[in-house]
């Protein structure tokens, strides 16, 4: 009777959190719902009318849509690669003794403390830019033409961008789960005979599995909705080339007016990141369960 009491009483302190929280996700998604179906252009906010599936139709119909859903998984996807590989080879890097470890430490994790804008903007005009920028000369002291990152190779400039943001979570993350690497279990491997390869594949690379899920799932769901990085950068161009799906509901939505069409275009974002999420949650579960 006691427990009971003890659960009730616990879930009327959370009611007024989840009420809350409840009514800050749920209003929102109804109003977008809504839109989805007007005709709204803000150019003419008083003419406001039914327009069923057109906005659906016309959203799906836009040249822009595909590429932009196509580019969005390649940023997920190359970014992922990036910081997963990185992420381990900087874990595996940062688990050895070396002097100043603490600094170098917090010198990795570092640049996922930097805003995005603020991100896009050192790596637009310091980094990749094909007059001044620190790539460019490089390429002139190799005897090589420097490279317009942003008109020539728009969406792995973006990808290279974000990469670079998300990369010292991944490294932390993976660093934390090797340091619970049981040193018995490395011992033992040694003294089996395992090299050093062998113990990477077979003993520390199953140990970090439950980790790398956590990455994917969290990096994933951030990574569908980059915005700031391509608005600061490239625009979305050259074209579409780097446009991706929220980009696309920007564009719509801000330099289109056309706030019905935006508002179809959300709710395709919202279908996506839900069926994306519940897999990898399906995927992460039946790793943690292992």
């Amino acid at each position: 009777m006691a427990t009971q009491n003890t659960r009730t009483l616990a879930r009327l302190m959370m009611a007024p959190s989840v009420g809350l929280l409840l009514i800050w996700m749920a209003v929102p998604l109804t109003m977008t719902l809504w839109f989805s179906f007007q005709n709204y252009n803000l150019l003419n906010p008083a003419n406001v009318s039914f327009a069923g599936l057109f906005n659906y139709r016309y959203f799906y119909t836009d040249p822009a849509f595909f590429q932009s859903v196509w580019n969005t998984l390649l940023i997920v996807g190359g970014a992922l690669l990036i910081t997963i590989v990185g992420g381990l080879l900087l874990a595996l890097l940062l688990d050895q003794p070396m002097f100043g470890q603490g600094i170098v430490r917090i010198l990795v994790i570092s640049p996922f403390f930097v805003m995005p804008p603020v991100a896009a903007l050192v790596w637009k005009n310091m980094i990749m830019h094909p007059g001044y920028g620190v790539l460019a000369d490089i390429n002139r002291a190799l005897g090589l033409n420097p490279v317009d990152w942003f008109a020539q190779y728009p969406l792995l400039s973006i990808i290279i961008i974000v990469a670079w943001q998300w990369l010292p979570f991944a490294t932390l993350i993976l660093l934390t789960a090797l340091q619970s690497l049981d040193v018995e279990q490395k011992e033992a491997a040694e003294m089996d005979g395992a090299n050093a390869f062998n113990q990477f594949i077979y003993l520390t690379l199953p140990h970090l599995a439950r980790a790398i899920t956590v990455v994917i799932l969290i990096e994933t769901i951030f990574l569908l909705s980059v915005y700031a990085e391509i608005l600061v950068t490239t625009n979305g161009g050259p074209g579409y080339a780097s446009t991706n799906l929220a980009f696309l509901i920007y564009r719509t939505a801000l330099l289109g007016y056309d706030v019905g069409g935006a508002s179809a275009g959300g709710i395709t974002a919202v279908i996506l990141a839900n069926i994306v999420a519940i897999f990898l949650m399906r995927a992460a579960g039946k790793n943690l369960d292992r």
